[in-house]
């Protein structure tokens, strides 16, 4: 698994997320566009995040935790560890409801990344704007998904979402 560590030294007790990593043997390819989306979204959510996993917290968790993402038998696989690595828990999320956000997101994308090689800037706009609006939903959606098991925010929302993306990449 890759992944990145924040630099600066959250104080204890804080509920976020310090280190992030992405199940590399899920993830077959991706292109320079796509890894450029998967470092800024891990760079982003390592900066600023909300991500309090509700057991874990119940039972005393106090965070930074570590995360790490991967994919398992469809669902998305979220294990919560704290600062020592020790697993506080496993979270099995449901990915049926994300196929088509996610092909959406995908398809979206591509028409991004060719309309920045030879669109007008307009056009450029507002394909970025549906792009945004389909990301926009499909956080809504993961926060609807981890209701009752994580409290986050918006911004982290989006910036997971952008991850499991990149986790369903096949080339």
């Amino acid at each position: 698994m890759t992944g990145l560590t924040s630099d600066s030294s959250p104080p204890v007790g804080n509920h976020r997320i310090a280190h992030i990593s992405l199940d590399e043997e899920t993830i077959l390819w991706r292109n320079a566009d796509v890894e450029q989306e998967r470092r800024v979204a891990i760079y982003d959510l390592i900066e600023e995040n909300t991500f309090k996993p509700v057991r874990s917290a119940e039972r005393g968790a106090k965070g930074p935790y570590r995360l790490a993402l991967s994919v398992i038998d469809g669902r998305l696989a979220m294990e919560i560890s704290d600062e020592k690595e020790q697993l506080l828990e496993t979270l099995l999320i449901g990915l049926a409801r994300f196929r088509r956000p996610i092909r959406e997101y995908f398809a979206i994308c591509d028409s991004y990344y060719q309309a920045i090689r030879k669109a007008t800037p307009a056009e450029i706009e507002t394909i970025d704007m549906a792009r945004r609006g389909i990301h926009n939903n499909a956080a809504e959606l993961l926060v609807e998904r981890l209701e009752g098991k994580v409290e986050t925010d918006f911004a982290t929302a989006r910036r997971l979402f952008t991850l499991i993306c990149v986790l369903h990449i096949k080339g």
